[in-house]
C-alpha cells in the first residue's frame, strides 16, 4: 500500500471536487428503460421466473436501496469524522483541512442522494420504502467504539472502490445518469479511503492490542447488525416489486427472490468490503492474527 499524506490527500479531492448542480437535475434525467446496477451486484437474472422487464424493475429498486445505503451510512460518517477532527483543530493545518473536506463531500453525498431519491420516486411510479429512519441507524454505529466505527468506514469506502472499478466502470448497458452518479462518488470516496486509513493508523496508535482486538470483534458485529438491516431491505423490496409490476408473487417465489438478493446483497456490501486487499492490509497491521480472523469469517459473504 501507498503511504498516504494529509497534504496529499487534500490536493488531489481539490481537483476532483464536483458540484451537485453539474451532475443531476434539468436534462440529466434517470433512464428507465435501463438497468442501474450491474448484474455482479443486482443478482436478478437468475430469476428466470421474472419478465426481462420485472428484472429490470427489481435492478431499478436494488439501484434505489444501492444510493439509499450510502446515504444511511454517510449520515454516521460525517459526525464520526468531525469528531475525529476536533480534538486536534489547532495542530497540523493539512489534517484539519483533510478532514473538514471529507466531512464535507459526505454532506455533499447526503443531499445528492436526497436529490436522486425525489427524481426516482417522481419517475418510478411507485413509492419504494427503505430502512432507517438515518438518525437511529447512526445512533446505533455510533455507539460503539471510535476504532470499530473507523474499520467499518474505510470497509465501506474500499468496496466502493471495488465495485465502480470492477463491476461498473465498463458496464454499458446502464443508465448513463446512474451510472454518472457513481462515478462523481467513486471519484470522492478515492480519496476518502486515504483519510480512512491515517484515521485508523491515529486511533490504534492510542490503544492496548486488547483493546484493538474487542474494536475488531465490535466491527464484525456491525457487520451483523448489516446483514440484518439487508435482511429487512430486502422483505421490502419484495413489497415494491409486486407493487411496481402489480404481481402477487408466490410463497415460493418470494423465499427465492429473498435467497438470491441475500445473496447479491452480503457480497455487495459485506463481502466485497471485508476480502478488499487494501482494507485487510490496514487491519494486518493492527496486530496478529486480526486478518486471519477476518478472513475466516468472510466465505460466509462472498
Amino acid at each position: 500500500m501507498a503511504t498516504y499524506t494529509y497534504e496529499r490527500t487534500l490536493a488531489t479531492a481539490q481537483k476532483v471536487n464536483w458540484r451537485i448542480e453539474d451532475i443531476i437535475g434539468g436534462d440529466k434525467r434517470i433512464d428507465f428503460t435501463k438497468p442501474f446496477m450491474p448484474e455482479s451486484l443486482a443478482g436478478v437474472r437468475a430469476l428466470v421466473f421474472l419478465s426481462r422487464g420485472e428484472q429490470r424493475t427489481l435492478n431499478q429498486i436494488r439501484g434505489l436501496g444501492y444510493l439509499v445505503m450510502f446515504g444511511l451510512v454517510e449520515e454516521f460518517i460525517l459526525p464520526f469524522v468531525l469528531d475525529h477532527a476536533r480534538p486536534r483543530l489547532a495542530g497540523d493545518n493539512y489534517r484539519t483541512r483533510a478532514l473538514i473536506q471529507f466531512a464535507s463531500e459526505e454532506a455533499k453525498h447526503i443531499q445528492l442522494f436526497k436529490r436522486f431519491r425525489a427524481e426516482f420516486d417522481a419517475g418510478f411510479g411507485h413509492r419504494c420504502e427503505v430502512i432507517g429512519p438515518p438518525e437511529a441507524v447512526a445512533a446505533k454505529v455510533l455507539s460503539y467504539s471510535p476504532l470499530a466505527v473507523a474499520l467499518l468506514t474505510l470497509h465501506i469506502e474500499w468496496f466502493v472502490q471495488r465495485h465502480y472499478l470492477e463491476s461498473i466502470r465498463d458496464d454499458q448497458d446502464l443508465d448513463p445518469q446512474f451510472k454518472s452518479l457513481l462515478k462523481h462518488h467513486w471519484l470522492e470516496e478515492a480519496q476518502h479511503t486515504k483519510l480512512d486509513t491515517l484515521m485508523v493508523d491515529e486511533l490504534a496508535a492510542g490503544m492496548t492490542p486488547d483493546d484493538i482486538r474487542m474494536a475488531v470483534d465490535e466491527y464484525l458485529d456491525l457487520g451483523g447488525f448489516i446483514d440484518g438491516a439487508m435482511q429487512q431491505q430486502i422483505r421490502l423490496d419484495l413489497d415494491s416489486l409486486e407493487r411496481a409490476t402489480e404481481r402477487c408473487l408466490t410463497l415460493e417465489e418470494r423465499q427465492w427472490i429473498s435467497t438470491a438478493q441475500l445473496k447479491a446483497l452480503r457480497c455487495t456490501f459485506i463481502g466485497s468490503g471485508i476480502t478488499h486487499p487494501n482494507f485487510l492490509a490496514t487491519v494486518d497491521k493492527l496486530g496478529p492474527g486480526l486478518r486471519e480472523k477476518l478472513e475466516a469469517v468472510a466465505p460466509a459473504f462472498c
